[in-house]
């Protein structure tokens, strides 16, 4: 192969962190939709947690059901059409889903509401899968991650928009009254999203990107394939008796929990004895690494999804606690946090001098924040209460100074501050708990990279697979937050949410153990990946 660098086409990579941003702008606005379908269906807040359950639930099924077809007809299908049209597709699966809100919310059906977003998502599924590999390929590969990263700059910016323009449409205005959101609200936002959907898929549809095609043969392997889709199976019975029975909610969200860590463990521990038809499973880290991402996207989601409730919670941040309408500027800035934290994982795209680097790892966090701040200011005016948390941006900072860009080490730091944050959080109330809770993000906006790059390392022909599999376990964003969830729901009204955010705690700890797992595992294969920089989300 050539050694000669390949240029990065920008024009391309332009218009592909487009398809980034609205997948972080939907997401991040379910913190904004969950509180309001709880009041106006009248949900408990597990029963809320649902629509977070149908969206990343659909990554995992769109994603498992990409490979198990591939796998039956021996070839990638996605390969086969190309990246490009693969965008394409799912973008327009999402038109589909958001067309189909409007029907689901005219009728006043939650589950018909469930079913339309899961088909968004089941189109992000598409577009998730084919944009990551397509933005390796529209340059030089080893500065593959350095697009990714950027990618997720664009990513985070969404997420930060995504609470403050759903507010403005639901409510009238992000301080407006809820009970002016209507299902007219919701008809008109999302007729607006699908027709923003749609332009963007007939601009890649009509624009001159490449294909996006690679010669990577593809790896099957039966008994991977039998292993997620008995956990597949397994999880859904458990959601079947959920529905037809009254037994409560919590111990079926725990047999699930066993259920995903059961099969993958049994799966490596059957894979290590004979390689036959196991692919990938055969290498621990790789299993380490699914756990990671289950837990991460798991944790990440419901600090999120159930903050929403928490701010509602009377006697937490008001007496009265706050109404759905005014809780977005605290939800934008906790995306906002990683928007901090991406930004400044995004400087290694810059040739810069070391002194440079360092600067800028100063300097960039704060920008960060004051465009945060800058955005909250034009659509809710006073932001004065969020100046101190620039404190906990100075913590991040030296976090991130402190982990050297290292895998291990950065997930390690990142993991453990995360759950004292969080743990500071539960243990206190008012403003200073709410910054507790919001810093978690700047902990979570780099954990990607690094779980995803110790992962897959040292897979060899199996990284693709592994890739794959990794990003099938962003089911841990439908899993999770019912977890906490139901938690909230069994310790009561008054105090519930609170206390239930020591389930995002547990999820830390757990990182953090991982973390050093994949340190001895890589080790006792002669891998050093403490000296390697992971990807972007």
């Amino acid at each position: 192969m050539a050694n000669q660098k390949q240029p990065t086409n920008t024009g391309a990579l332009a218009t592909l962190v487009l398809v980034f941003f609205f997948w972080g702008f939907i997401a991040a606005s379910q913190s904004i939709f969950i509180p309001f379908c709880k009041h106006n269906f009248s949900l408990t807040q597990f029963e809320s947690q649902l629509l977070g359950s149908a969206f990343y639930g659909a990554y995992f099924i769109g994603s498992l059901a990409l490979y198990i077809i591939s796998s039956l007809v021996k070839y990638d299908i996605l390969n086969r059409i190309g990246y490009k049209k693969g965008i394409i597709y799912g973008i327009w699966i999402s038109v589909a889903g958001a067309l189909l809100i409007i029907p689901s919310a005219n009728a006043h059906s939650f589950a018909g509401l469930l079913a339309a977003y899961f088909v968004v998502a089941l189109g992000f599924s598409l577009q998730q899968t084919a944009a990551q590999p397509f933005a390796i390929i529209l340059g030089d590969p080893s500065t593959g991650s350095h697009r990714l990263n950027l990618a997720g700059g664009v990513n985070s910016l969404g997420t930060t928009l995504g609470p403050i323009i759903f507010s403005v449409f639901l409510f009238g205005q992000v301080g407006g009254d809820a009970s002016l959101a209507t299902v007219t609200n919701i008809n008109n936002l999302f007729l607006i999203v699908a027709c923003v959907f749609a332009a963007v898929a007939l601009f890649f549809t009509f624009s001159r990107l490449p294909a996006g095609k690679d010669d990577d043969r593809f790896e099957g392997s039966f008994k991977a394939s039998r292993s997620l889709i008995l956990m597949t199976v397994l999880i859904g019975v458990i959601i079947l008796i959920g529905q037809l029975t009254s037994i409560e909610k919590l111990p079926l969200l725990i047999v699930t929990l066993l259920v995903v860590v059961g099969i993958l463990v049994y799966s490596n521990s059957a894979a290590v004895k004979n390689h036959d038809k196991w692919g990938a499973m055969r290498y621990p880290q790789l299993i380490y690494g699914m756990l990671g991402i289950f837990l991460y996207v798991g944790v990440e989601v419901t600090i999120d999804n159930n903050f929403g409730a928490l701010l509602r919670e009377p006697g937490y941040l008001t007496i009265s606690g706050l109404d759905e309408s005014k809780i977005s500027k605290y939800v934008s800035l906790y995306w906002a946090s990683l928007m901090i934290g991406r930004w400044t994982g995004a400087i290694g795209v810059f040739n810069l001098s070391e002194m440079g680097k360092r600067i800028a790892t100063i300097v960039v966090p704060f920008v960060a924040f004051g465009v945060a701040l800058f955005v909250n200011h034009l659509y809710s005016g006073d932001v004065s209460d969020l100046y101190g948390y620039a404190g906990f941006v100075a913590v991040a900072v030296a976090a991130f100074f402190f982990g050297q860009q290292k895998p291990v080490k950065t997930l390690l730091t990142l993991a453990l501050l995360a759950g004292l944050f969080i743990l500071t959080g539960v243990l206190s109330s008012g403003i200073f708990s709410v910054y507790c809770i919001m810093a978690a993000g700047l902990c979570n906006s780099i954990m990607w990279p690094c779980i995803f790059s110790l992962g897959v390392a040292g897979l060899g022909k199996f990284t693709s697979q592994g890739s794959a599999f990794l990003i099938m376990m962003i089911l841990g964003g439908a899993v999770v937050p019912p977890v906490q969830g139901a938690v909230g729901d069994a310790l009561g009204s008054t105090t519930g949410m609170h206390y239930s955010y020591i389930v995002a705690v547990v999820c830390y700890v757990i990182l953090a153990w991982l973390a050093l797992r994949l340190k001895s595992t890589l080790k006792a294969q002669g891998l050093n990946f403490d000296e390697q920089i992971g990807g972007g989300h």
